[in-house]
């Protein structure tokens, strides 16, 4: 029969599984944070009826909202730097969920546009957070794939978000809607501080083990509470930080089309209205939830076997990027009826997330320690101006036509693939200056 210090030593031996406890947090606040922000375009034929307000005014709204989302990504990735993932998670998640909950009392595009710069700013900081989070808490074997979860987490908002509001708008309406949509973040914060006590090392839930199977897989300046942030002129002072910056540029807008465009989309080439707009326009993000985890097993996977880091977060880009661009030509030939356009995007967003769970990861794998928030945002800084400037085409070109804008769409896929080979020739640690 076994001692009490043996038994004690043999739970040491047998690591805690905290890390996934925590990115299981980060990806619960993502599905709300898609629920928050899909709730307008879900019910904008409502709302637009209510306050006489246009599909102009929609693209107006919607690009202030990404304009302060581009903002926030760069501001937020150095607040989390400064502050750290437990309490910049509390700032970020309480501004978009107070500003989600105070569209029920908006009477006009004014308000409509002053909410939606705060949510914006506000949600932005989840991704930076996300990623920096991942660089604290993940070995850098399991980062793409901890990525992929928290990716997932978008996706299975975006499905829930058109169900879930369609519900409610067609039981209480849509200002009640938002009352409903922006208590949910408020109530995720008291189990985010109650269970994220601090990072690994501190943490009391976190044995010896699992502490050191992460610190093992980690660079030494992850593991160095002293290590100073490099500047912003010092990381664009590196070519491969250049292949973050320029791969988001060109992805970011493949996404965000579907998630800003396509309920108005449904509404405009079948007529759908609320209800029928929330039974097709979750099926997307099923695909891809899936090509999130898919994604950051594969390259995980990869790296198991022994590839370097440059091999797996290439070949998983190269592959995603096949299945983005052969799906977009796609909804340009075939996509006659609702249904097959549905699947056909589904088949698209399975590309976007199987690739772009290794592209936000990248800022983990150039840098680390209190830079590697500060990349991702700035990153998300510049992939959401590139989106901007798709709304604002869209509105015009979707008047007469959204076929040219798929095709535009589907250009940008082989450059943000092209950029990170030509940016970036090996992924390794940059040295600092």
């Amino acid at each position: 029969m076994k001692s009490k210090n043996e038994w004690k030593g043999s739970a040491k031996k047998v690591k805690t599984n905290m890390r996934w406890v925590i990115i299981g947090l980060i990806a619960l606040a993502t599905v709300i944070n898609y629920i928050d922000r899909s709730a307008l375009a879900m019910m904008w034929p409502d709302i637009a009826k209510d306050l006489d307000l246009t599909k102009a005014d929609y693209a107006l709204i919607l690009n202030i909202f990404m304009v302060a989302y581009a903002l926030g990504q760069s501001f937020s990735g150095k607040i989390f730097d400064k502050v750290g993932t437990r309490f910049g998670y509390v700032i970020s998640i309480g501004i978009w969920s107070i500003s989600s909950f105070c569209h029920s009392f908006v009477r006009g595009i004014f308000g409509f546009g002053f909410l939606r710069s705060t949510l914006g700013f506000g949600e932005a900081g989840n991704w930076p957070g996300a990623v920096k989070s991942n660089a604290e808490w993940f070995p850098i074997k399991e980062r793409a794939f901890a990525q992929g979860l928290f990716n997932a987490g978008a996706s299975l908002g975006a499905v829930v978000a058109p169900l879930l509001i369609a519900y409610l708008w067609a039981a209480f309406g849509w200002r009640t809607t938002f009352m409903f949509v922006g208590s949910f973040g408020m109530l995720w914060i008291l189990p985010w501080i109650l269970i994220n006590k601090g990072n690994p090392k501190n943490h009391p839930w976190v044995n010896e083990a699992e502490c050191e199977y992460i610190k093992s897989g980690q660079s030494e300046e992850d593991n160095d509470e002293n290590s100073k942030a490099m500047s912003l002129k010092e990381i664009l002072s590196h070519r491969a930080c250049w292949a973050v910056l320029a791969s988001r540029f060109f992805f970011e807008p493949i996404w965000w089309l579907f998630v800003g465009w396509m309920p108005i989309y449904l509404a405009d080439t079948y007529g759908f209205n609320v209800k029928e707009i929330g039974m097709f326009a979750w099926v997307p993000y099923v695909g891809a939830a899936l090509g999130s985890i898919v994604g950051g097993y594969y390259s995980g996977l990869l790296l198991k076997q022994g590839k370097t880091v440059n091999y797996a977060r290439k070949k998983t880009i190269i592959i995603g990027g096949a299945i983005m661009f052969l799906g977009l030509v796609a909804t340009i030939l075939f996509a006659k009826t609702p249904e097959v356009f549905v699947a056909i995007v589904a088949f698209v967003l399975f590309g976007f997330q199987f690739a772009i769970g290794n592209v936000q990861t990248i800022p983990s794998d150039l840098l680390a320690g209190k830079s590697v928030g500060s990349l991702a945002g700035l990153g998300g800084t510049v992939g959401v101006l590139s989106v901007v400037l798709m709304n604002f085409l869209v509105a015009k070109i979707s008047s007469v036509s959204y076929t040219p804008v798929f095709i535009l769409i589907a250009v940008l896929v082989p450059l943000g693939v092209g950029s990170i080979f030509l940016l970036a020739k090996n992924l390794k640690p940059v040295e600092k200056n």
